[in-house]
């Protein structure tokens, strides 16, 4: 594909990146589940102190990919890149944009010395994990995800 550009993301990348996260959701089949104002959104990443880092993937000035990670902590390894979010716009997908951000991912990685890099992924999109296999990720079925939503 021509004319692709992976870049760090900016703060005025925000309004697009929720939007990405939105059609994510909404791909997920939990629309509602996206809750995060974009005032927020953009002080968690831009702000005194950053806790999410991003790139694009810009396709003719238009982003249309996206790749936000966090730094996660493991008490046995170090430092981890937790891939939050990896998303390529419908349109778009099959242009190789993905890989082009996971790359770029991995390089990150590297640059920061971090120990690995981790993610979940939804056990139903095959389309996800027959990416993730090209890359030989390994895939643990042994830990359950837990949450707990804390309310004011």
């Amino acid at each position: 594909m021509q004319n692709v550009i992976i870049r760090r993301a900016r703060k005025k990348d925000c309004p697009r990146l929720l939007e990405l996260v939105r059609e994510l959701a909404h791909y997920e089949k939990a629309p509602d589940e996206v809750t995060i104002s974009l005032e927020h959104f953009e002080e968690s990443g831009f702000g005194e102190h950053p806790v999410w880092w991003a790139f694009v993937a810009e396709v003719n000035g238009v982003v249309h990919g996206m790749a936000l990670y966090y730094i996660r902590f493991s008490t046995w390894k170090g430092q981890r890149m937790y891939l939050e979010d990896i998303y390529v716009s419908e349109e778009m997908r099959g242009h190789g944009i993905g890989s082009l951000l996971f790359d770029q991912l991995i390089i990150e990685a590297k640059e920061k010395e971090f120990k690995g890099m981790v993610w979940q992924v939804l056990e139903w999109n095959t389309s996800a994990i027959n990416f993730y296999k090209k890359y030989h990720a390994n895939f643990d079925p042994e830990w359950i995800n837990c949450s707990l939503e804390i309310r004011p």
